[in-house]
């Protein structure tokens, strides 16, 4: 089996920029965000579920998901955010398991998964990294690059597993309260802990 490296953190922590630095060094990046659009495409039995749940609206005259819509209804409540994660993860976790197959023994694999904490998906990874950032940060990098009102974000991340729980599970926590630069400057000592763990340097 490839050696598999959960990649996990808050909405707007820099997640994604930390998963394509692991790609440059030569990573092979699973998206759990990329896996749910590809469940959820026009004529899916997912976006059928869904649509059932949320309300035949969230789905536009050509088929799409209205994702802002289902956003909206889905964080509105634990309850909605749980069906969510009742219809979406199991299916997400399936077709990472399968592209995982794919890849050769020795590769490294980074499964980069918000929700990694609370879909238990940690047990399937061989090593964790998490990614922090205070919160004010978190909203204002939010706000700032997404479609999102500030009540939305702060909603999405008390939703979302907290820092010592994410801590608790982590081999390696990042701490990214700076710019870009010093994320990547983590980044290079990040994946020598990586190479080391998976005895691959």
């Amino acid at each position: 089996m490839p050696f598999i490296v959960g990649l996990t953190g808050g909405i707007g922590s820099g997640k994604s920029t930390l998963a394509s630095c692991f790609h440059e060094h030569g990573a092979k990046v699973i998206d759990a965000d990329g896996i749910a659009r590809q469940l959820t495409e026009p004529g899916s039995p997912v976006l059928a579920e869904l649509a059932e749940s949320f309300g035949a609206d969230i789905v536009d005259a050509t088929g799409a998901l209205r994702r802002s819509i289902l956003a909206e209804r889905a964080f509105s409540s634990d309850e909605n955010t749980g069906t969510l994660n009742k219809i979406m993860h199991s299916r997400i976790r399936e077709e990472a398991e399968r592209q995982i197959s794919q890849f050769a023994n020795d590769a490294i694999v980074v499964y980069d998964m918000p929700l990694l904490v609370e879909t238990g998906s940690e047990a399937m990874c061989d090593f964790v990294v998490v990614v922090e950032a205070p919160v004010e940060i978190r909203v204002s990098r939010l706000l700032e690059h997404r479609n999102l009102v500030e009540a939305d974000i702060r909603q999405r991340i008390g939703q979302q597993a907290s820092d010592q729980a994410r801590a608790e599970i982590a081999d390696l926590v990042v701490k990214n309260d700076s710019g870009v630069d010093e994320l990547r400057a983590q980044c290079e000592t990040a994946w020598k802990r990586i190479c080391m763990a998976a005895g691959a340097c």
